[in-house]
């Protein structure tokens, strides 16, 4: 029975489940062989992938590399630490721009008057001094305060000459700041400006009368010698521009600060001893001879623009020899008056010292060639060189 229903049943089940395992297996190891090939299309991506991201991250390392050695390289060419960067640059270049503004301050500022203004401040000063027990710092602060405002109205008159005279010097005196462009009009003008302000709130400060005398008499002058204004710019006349330099270097400068320190330093009364006399004497001489020298080098550009100096009116070689026998003569006296010192060491010096400068000053005029203006520029630095060694020589005088 147990048979005959078991036949049975096999016989009416044909077990399809069994039956189709065989496709099922096939159809299992299908889908497995896909995801094993999308599997490896998938890593063969993602290692692709890696190979390109760190083939692109190699070049951008090389890259940079490259950059970084290449500024290396710059910044030690240079002369710079590795470290530097932007800020070392714009240091550099500041330091640069102060540079070059001093150094056209300086030229503007034209250094042989500051210098002479300050040596014969110094040797008029010493003037005054009777005892060593006067050289006290009382008398030095004294003597400092008159150089300071001295120097700083100094800077206005020349800074205004060049103020008013850019296109002449684009001719005379190129090298000048504003004639260059260097400076441009307002900063010129701001210059002169706060230097003559700042001259004078230094005698505010000070107090001292023959120090303001000397400051307005200054401005004044040559405020009146440069400016082109109606009635004024005296620079235009020979005879009246000679005067005015005469007047600041040879009476302004020897009185009015000898005053200053015998009056308001040392209190003591306004006496005019006999050095102090023949200094205002020699150096208006020298003046004289300033006034006409400085024009020699500068007749082409006073010519064309109407300036009628005496260079242009008697030439450059008649003007040249009258200075150098102005100044022979003003040498000549000084060693008389030495000579008749009764101080043998004052004697000496002042008879020595002016015969040997006599002497320098004549063999380099036989020397100098007047067909050339950088010769004749050379000759009057030396005469202010002269200048300088004259103010030397005045304290010794007694």
């Amino acid at each position: 029975m147990d048979l005959m229903i078991l036949g049975s049943f096999s016989q009416t089940h044909k077990f399809p489940t069994a039956l189709h395992l065989p496709k099922l297996r096939i159809s299992l190891d299908s889908r497995r062989k896909k995801w094993h090939l999308l599997d490896r299309d998938s890593s063969l991506r993602f290692q692709r992938h890696l190979v390109e991201k760190s083939i692109v991250t190699f070049e951008k390392g090389s890259i940079l590399r490259q950059t970084y050695n290449r500024r290396c390289l710059i910044v030690t060419s240079s002369g710079q630490p590795l470290e530097s960067g932007p800020e070392v640059y714009g240091s550099k270049n500041l330091w640069n721009s102060i540079g070059t503004f001093l150094d056209a301050f300086y030229r503007f500022s034209r250094p042989h008057t500051v210098i002479g203004t300050a040596l014969s401040i110094v040797s008029v000063s010493l003037l005054a001094v009777e005892k060593l027990s006067d050289l006290s710092p009382v008398f030095f602060t004294g003597m400092l305060e008159a150089i300071i405002a001295a120097l700083f109205m100094n800077i206005y008159i020349v800074g205004l000459n060049q103020l008013s005279d850019i296109e002449i010097d684009k001719i005379n005196k190129p090298y000048l700041p504003l004639a260059s462009g260097e400076f441009s009009s307002q900063t010129g003008i701001f210059i002169v400006t706060s230097f003559a302000i700042l001259s004078f709130w230094l005698w505010s400060y000070v107090g001292s009368r023959p120090l303001f005398w000397a400051l307005f008499v200054s401005f004044v002058l040559g405020t009146a010698y440069s400016i082109n204004l109606p009635m004024l710019r005296w620079k235009r006349s020979a005879v009246i521009a000679a005067m005015c330099i005469l007047a600041v270097r040879a009476i302004i400068v020897q009185i009015a600060f000898f005053l200053h320190i015998q009056m308001h330093v040392f209190g003591k009364p306004a006496i005019f001893s006999r050095p102090v006399i023949f200094a205002t004497a020699f150096m208006s001489f020298f003046s004289v001879v300033i006034a006409l020298f400085k024009d020699i080098p500068d007749m082409e550009g006073d010519k064309i623009f109407g300036i009628r100096s005496f260079t242009v009116r008697l030439g450059q070689k008649r003007v040249f020899w009258i200075c150098i026998s102005l100044l022979q003569m003003a040498y000549a006296v000084a060693i008389l008056v030495g000579a008749s010192s009764s101080f043998i060491w004052s004697k000496v010096v002042t008879v020595v010292g002016h015969a040997l400068l006599a002497a320098i000053l004549w063999r380099s005029a036989k020397s100098t060639d007047l067909s050339s203006k950088a010769a004749i520029t050379t000759f009057y630095m030396f005469i202010w060189k002269l200048f300088y060694a004259e103010y030397l020589l005045i304290p010794l005088v007694r």
